[in-house]
């Protein structure tokens, strides 16, 4: 079976600007990549990853050793230069990312609106949700750039002070009251409900494992029309 070629990445040193680059690879990738010291470079039709400016030969070497490392060491395949070979398999650490995309594998099981609202809860906790510890922490980043010292840390700090105010609150406040609209209904999800695994007594098939209906079936979206055909008019 052909494995997926988002599973490769090369990770050298570039022939002409002598650039440590990393290149392949899928989103899950990337974000070791950048936890491993990288910085993406997004351009239209790709994007690779970099070491920061500034860095030592021995320091990138080290940072691409890493990489290289905990990349493998969860199946990627990765073609690197000698120096950067190793033998190290890093143990693969809880990634904070990682706890709010469960939320959204519980919405997707979730049979009713108590339970989708408690879900939502997680996201609009006005003390400890993860929005509120979001806006914190952008707080907390506009603060730092705040006496940081470039002629250009002030802006980027009102910046960030601006993205809280205006987008993180409102996301908040619109996102509460969809969870108290959900919390109110009391409403089991008609596409949806808790399988018993019981299989009823007047079923005739013995392959048959559960009560549960099959799940519909999608239409086919009608076909376009072809081309030069003209519409009718009503």
């Amino acid at each position: 079976m052909p494995r997926s070629t988002d599973r490769f990445l090369e990770i050298r040193r570039d022939p002409h600007s002598d650039e440590l680059l990393a290149r392949g690879g899928d989103l899950e990738a990337h974000s070791m990549l950048q936890r491993a010291g990288f910085i993406a470079v997004v351009r239209l039709h790709e994007i690779y990853h970099r070491a920061p400016a500034g860095l030592t030969e021995d320091d990138e070497s080290r940072l691409a050793t890493d990489a290289v490392g905990r990349l493998r060491a969860v199946g990627y395949h990765v073609d690197c230069d000698e120096p950067f070979d190793t033998e190290a398999r890093p143990a693969a650490y809880f990634m904070l990312g990682a706890s709010v995309s469960h939320l959204a594998e519980r919405l997707r099981e979730a049979t009713d609106t108590a339970e989708a609202a408690d879900i939502l809860t997680e996201l609009t906790a006005p003390h400890d949700g993860i929005l509120a510890g979001f806006e914190e922490t952008l707080g907390a980043l506009a603060a730092f750039f705040d006496g940081l010292g470039d002629a250009s840390d002030p802006y980027t700090a009102r910046r960030l002070r601006y993205l809280a105010d205006a987008y993180v609150r409102v996301i908040h406040s619109d996102l509460a009251h969809t969870r108290e609209r959900l919390a109110d209904r009391h409403a089991p999800h008609p596409g949806r409900r808790a399988c018993t695994e019981q299989v009823p007594d007047h079923e005739p098939e013995r392959s048959a494992v559960c009560a549960c209906p099959p799940p519909p079936r999608a239409l086919r979206a009608p076909a376009p029309p072809p081309v030069g055909a003209t519409r009718l008019r009503r």
